[in-house]
Order: structure tokens, then sequence, then C-alpha cells
């Protein structure tokens, strides 16, 4: 009979450890401390059976108490083992997120294990790679806005040089100073607002406004360039659009830097327009363009900060403008995105919420 009270306790601490594996198998860790307590009342209530069966046959209180201990252990043991497999995946989170708090943007958490620690560890993962983008973006930033600013400044710096040398007369220099200190201030105002839209601290009134009026303005605003590269300029109604809900002086900003932008790359004796057609839900406003088009890639990046076509290209502003309208069109509940035209060149539109 001793050799039934091994067995009966060897199989005990064998079927806990066992358990205690299979736990791993569920897919939460709810599920998991369900069983586990399942598992802390069935083992001893087996044991304290298989003791009493002993006891009946043995009548010797050393065995079943070694079969009861056995029974216990393998509880203790399967507890033991089931708590280290849940808490190395938070483990490997922990030192994660201090290898992220001490400056590795690369640091990553297991997305392996129970489906709660999985999801977590995403979680995690997609903060962390959202943070190593944003530091991207602040070095890209930095190093455009440092480019930007140098050319002007040296410029500036340049002229004043040689009217201190007397190599040319102050006359000559001003109008070309008032340029590049006008290019300062556009840079300098597009930077503020672009802190501000991506700090998520700009706010807006929005009041009922009539586009007709608006777009004119902007048109007028960009006549004197269009007329001097030989684009023509139109606006075509689709249909007479509603009153519109936005701010109208963010709008005469978007719609400024979109009119820009298509001057800038479409040919002379081309053709740019603005197009605004009345949806049942909102109201579209389109520059589209004559131009060569957009390329897949351009499509992809042109609302991001700084991004240009052809970096060499230094000249052809700032690279804000349409990450400016992209959050500007945001900002007041719109959408803005760029396809080709079927005709041929590109078109760049957004929408805008109707009053009523």
């Amino acid at each position: 009979m001793t050799e039934i009270a091994l067995v009966l306790g060897a199989a005990t601490l064998v079927a806990g450890l066992l358990a205690a594996y299979a736990l791993r198998l569920l897919p939460t860790v709810r599920l998991q401390l369900a069983a586990l307590a399942l598992l802390a009342v069935a083992l001893p209530l087996a044991a304290v059976l298989a003791s009493g069966w002993v006891m009946f046959h043995m009548h010797d209180d050393a065995k079943i108490l070694a079969v009861s201990s056995a029974a216990a252990l393998s509880a203790v043991v399967g507890a033991l083992l089931f708590g280290r497999w849940v808490i190395r995946p938070i483990e490997l989170l922990r030192r994660a997120s201090s290898e992220l708090a001490a400056g590795d943007l690369g640091a990553r958490a297991t997305e392996q294990g129970p489906r709660e620690l999985s999801e977590l560890g995403r979680a995690f993962n997609g903060m962390a790679e959202s943070i190593e983008r944003l530091f991207q973006a602040r070095r890209q930033l930095v190093a455009w806005a440092s480019h930007d600013l140098r050319a002007p400044l040296a410029s500036v710096r340049a002229m004043l040089e040689a009217v201190e040398d007397g190599l040319a007369q102050p006359d000559e220099y001003v109008p070309v100073m008032r340029d590049q200190l006008r290019i300062l201030s556009t840079l300098v105002d597009d930077l503020f607002e672009l802190t501000r839209i991506d700090a998520g601290v700009l706010t807006l009134e929005l009041r009922e406004t009539n586009l007709d009026g608006l777009v004119e303005s902007c048109i007028r605003g960009v006549e004197a360039d269009a007329r001097s590269k030989g684009i023509r300029l139109e606006t075509r109604w689709r249909t007479q659009p509603p009153p519109v809900l936005c701010a109208p002086e963010k709008v005469e900003r978007i719609l400024h830097n979109l009119l820009t932008n298509a001057l800038r790359h479409t040919p002379s004796d081309g053709s740019v327009a603005v197009v605004v057609d009345a949806r049942p839900q909102a109201v579209t406003v389109a520059v589209e363009d004559s131009g060569s088009g957009l390329s897949d890639e351009t499509v992809e990046h042109m609302f991001e900060h700084f991004w240009r076509e052809d970096p060499a290209r230094g000249s052809d502003g700032s690279g804000l403008g349409l990450a400016i309208a992209h959050g500007l069109v945001e900002a007041q509940g719109g959408r803005i995105w760029a396809e080709n035209r079927p005709e041929g060149g590109a078109r760049v539109a957004f929408t805008l919420e109707r009053a009523s």
C-alpha cells in the first residue's frame, strides 16, 4: 500500500504541473486565472478523496499526510510556474518602457502571451512608434527650418556688408532686402501656425459664411502672379453653394496655399481653376491645374512637413503650405486630398461642412 501512496502523490504532483502548463494555452489572463482557481479547488479535493481511500486501506496518518502534501505542493508549484509565465511579458514591457524613457526610441515590447498582455504590448509598440515618428519629424523640422532660414539671412548679411564696404548704394538693395524679410516673416508665421496645429492648441471660431466673396478675394490675391507667368485663372461654380460653417480667414489661407502651389507647378499658357461643388452633407472646393500631374510619391507625401518633390529646388516655398492647409482643413471638421485629373493635371480638394 506504500507504493500506492507514492504513486498517488507523484500522480497528483505531475497532474498539477501539467495543468499549470496547460493554463498557458488559454487565450486570456482572465480564463487562465479562472482555470487556476478551478485547479486550486479540484486538485486538493481529488487529493482528499484519494487520501480517504488510502486511509481506508492503510490506516497510516503519515502516508495520508504525504499524499495531501504532494497535492498541496503541486498546486503551489503550478501557481508559481503560472505566475512566472504571466509576469515575464510584463517584465519585458517594464524593461522596454525603461529603455524608451532613457532615450532608446527603438525599444519595443513583446507581443506574445495571453490576449490582454499581447494587446498591451501592441498598444505600447504603437505608442513607441508614434513617439519615434514625432522625434524624427522634430529633427526634420529643425533641419529644414534651419536650411530655409539660412538662405535669406545670408543674402541680407551679404547685402549689408556690401553697403557697409561701399560696394553698393543702400537704394540698390533696399527692395531686395524687403523681399528677403518678407520671406523670413512668412516662414516664421508658417512655423508658428504649424506648431499650434501640431500641438492641438489651435482654436477656431466657425461661423456661417458665403464662399462667393471669399473665393473671388483669393483669386484676386494671386492674379498678378498668374498674369506674370502667363497662366489663366478661372472660377467654376458647378452648383450655387449654400453657406458653409468655417473660419473664413483660415479658408482663405487654405485656398491661397493651394493656388500658390498650383501656380508654381503649372507651365506658362496653362490654366488654374477653383471649382466649387455642393454635396448633400458638405461643399467641396477644389483647385485644378493643367500641369504634369502628381506622382504616387507626391500624392502620398505632399501634405507632410517640409516635403518637396524635388528637394534641390529650395526656392519653391518653405514646404509648409500644404501641411498647414491639411491641418486647417481638419481643424474645421473637413478632409483634404490630392489626385490626378483624367484630362491631365492635378486636383487638390477639401470639404467644408454645410451651415444648414
